[in-house]
């Protein structure tokens, strides 16, 4: 695989449409190449709204096999084989007629369907819904390593922008300080290593200068419903509005 036209390729590693060697072959990639990294963060960050509002679904094991069955059925309409002398009887004219309406109705049904699904797609990827406050969060050498999105109403999502080193029996865990007398209270647990949508507790609504943060647990988060572990980044939150 060559890496000349990146964005491509980050779009087709986000959306997991590259196949298994070239998918090792671009995380190989991304330990090296910072250029790759930035754009499938950009990937990430642009399709997470799509992300968020598809629900995930079992499929059968046999699906290919019943659609090739199903196709292997299907006879190919042909609206010209008929012999010229058939052709001219009114009534094989007419069936032809039908076939030709039926062949365009299916057509025009497809087509249809194609444009609904690409206005709902074109929806799910450009709507904006402008969250309360945003927090950009640093690690110790200022590096910018996620940005969290605080939405209120117990949703918020949190777009990390650099592969953050997580041990095997260890996990991230999001956390917010509402204020002093509240303490810290978890966000989220980030399971995976990639942009997520969080779950919190119902909360006051985000302020400005609220902090954020991200830290180290054992694994399945705090033992103790408090940071527990090294901090990898933390910022305070700016309101939007």
């Amino acid at each position: 695989m060559t890496f000349e036209d990146l964005p491509a390729i980050a779009d087709d590693y986000v959306l997991g449409l590259l196949d298994e060697a070239e998918t090792a072959e671009v995380e190989a990639e991304l330990q090296r190449n910072a250029a790759l990294r930035q754009a499938v963060a950009a990937a990430r960050e642009r399709f997470l709204p799509l992300d968020m509002t598809a629900i995930p679904t079992d499929l059968p094991d046999d699906l290919w096999a019943r659609i090739e069955a199903q196709l292997s059925r299907q006879q190919p309409m042909d609206v010209v084989t008929a012999p010229a002398a058939e052709m001219d009887r009114p009534d094989a004219a007419a069936a032809n007629d039908n076939r030709v309406l039926r062949w365009r109705a299916g057509a025009l049904a497809g087509l249809a369907a194609s444009l609904i699904l690409a206005a709902g797609l074109t929806y799910s990827l450009t709507r904006t819904v402008e969250p309360l406050v945003v927090a950009v969060l640093v690690n110790e050498a200022g590096d910018v390593q996620a940005v969290v999105e605080d939405f209120g109403s117990e949703r918020a999502v949190i777009r990390l922008l650099n592969d953050l080193s997580v041990p095997d029996d260890r996990t991230m865990q999001v956390w917010t300080l509402p204020s002093r007398d509240m303490g810290p209270v978890s966000m989220g647990l980030l399971d995976e290593r990639r942009s997520a949508r969080l779950d919190p507790p119902p909360l006051p609504l985000p302020q400005d200068a609220q902090l954020y943060e991200i830290t180290l647990e054992p694994k399945g988060g705090s033992p103790t419903g408090r940071p527990t572990g090294p901090i990898l980044a933390k910022g305070l939150a700016k309101l939007t509005r």
